[in-house]
């Protein structure tokens, strides 16, 4: 059972890109759960139809589609005038759209789980970095932000990477896969060392990786996409499946991101999946290390919790069942946050 946070009844305009398995829809879920009258502004429909043009208008914020975009939303607070208005990443807005919103008294929340100030260096943060410091409250998601919003002054409150309780939940009593099983599972993208990581895991130390996730052609050869990946993208159920059924799953955390955890860590936890994560400082202050999750720092400790781990079945499901039973107690779904976030703009 989530612990949820008594909301105060307000209207809340979402403005995201609810696309399948994205984040930004499992929020907007949660925010209508919590808030009687929620309405949502869709950015991905103003994006052009072509895949590369739509990639061009997300890289640079600029001309036609950003004058429609702004003007749209701004006929929308007009006609909905609500109390709150959620902007999940914001990077399409101009400084006057948000200093009309806030004239209409509405309160400006920017939920931003990317990171625009770190080593990654992102494209498509032009406008972004125009207005960030209007918002009425920035939600953050790592230690290195505290510092750069403490010294500019702008209000924050310190959040996390949550889980969606109607998407990440555990297998039913009786669930029989439809698949193969996973031994040693990554589901997500090829960021910073990942594919390196994982080559070397499966070549040099003959562990069983199966890797599910979008651009990994791009970071593997030939032989080692048809050895190594089973699957691309992998959304809503078929994402919750795939961990129901991995004998090990595999998370990290995004280091040009400067990230703490990883996102993928509450969500195989929240799955009552077995969780193998990279030791982190942030990691270790979600999950009991040996009791709710495994940890490791190295390619060689990693291969040696891998081996010990596949022969263990009732070890793995007795650490998976308290991982789960910590992210349900802890508040690590969207509920509590998000309720954590809009209490905060009453002051609470």
């Amino acid at each position: 059972m989530t612990r949820v946070n008594k909301v105060r009844p307000r209207r809340i305009l979402c403005v995201c890109t609810p696309f399948p398995g994205g984040t930004a829809g499992y929020r907007l879920r949660s925010l209508k759960r919590l808030c009687p009258e929620v309405v949502p502004f869709d950015v991905a429909a103003y994006y052009p139809r072509s895949r590369y043009l739509a990639a061009a208008a997300r890289r640079l914020p600029v001309g036609p589609f950003i004058y429609r975009i702004n003007r749209d939303l701004l006929s929308l607070v007009r006609c909905f005038k609500p109390d709150v208005v959620w902007f999940d990443k914001p990077v399409h807005f101009t400084r006057e759209t948000i200093l009309i919103i806030k004239e209409t008294g509405a309160q400006t929340v920017c939920y931003n789980q990317d990171n625009p100030f770190g080593p990654r260096n992102d494209p498509g943060w032009f406008q972004f970095r125009r207005v960030f410091r209007l918002f009425d409250l920035h939600c953050l998601f790592r230690d290195a932000d505290i510092p750069r919003y403490q010294e500019w002054g702008l209000p924050w409150i310190r959040t996390m990477f949550s889980f969606e309780p109607s998407v990440h939940f555990p297998a039913p009593s009786g669930w029989v896969p439809q698949k193969e099983p996973r031994r040693v599972s990554y589901i997500g993208s090829p960021y910073d060392d990942r594919p390196e990581f994982l080559r070397r895991l499966a070549e040099e130390n003959g562990i069983a990786v199966s890797i599910a996730g979008p651009r990994w052609r791009d970071f593997l050869s030939a032989e080692q996409y048809g050895r190594l990946v089973t699957d691309g993208y992998l959304a809503d159920s078929a994402y919750r499946e795939a961990i129901w059924r991995s004998m090990i799953n595999m998370s990290f955390v995004t280091f040009a991101n400067e990230d703490d955890i990883g996102h993928k860590s509450i969500e195989i936890a929240a799955c009552q999946g077995f969780l193998l994560a990279l030791r982190t400082a942030g990691h270790q202050s979600c999950f009991d290390e040996d009791h709710e999750a495994v940890f490791f720092s190295g390619i060689e400790e990693c291969a040696e919790k891998c081996r010990f781990y596949l022969d263990r079945p009732e070890i793995r499901n007795r650490i998976a069942r308290n991982g789960r039973e910590r992210a349900a107690r802890s508040g690590y779904d969207n509920d509590t946050q998000l309720a954590r976030i809009l209490s905060r703009l009453d002051g609470r």
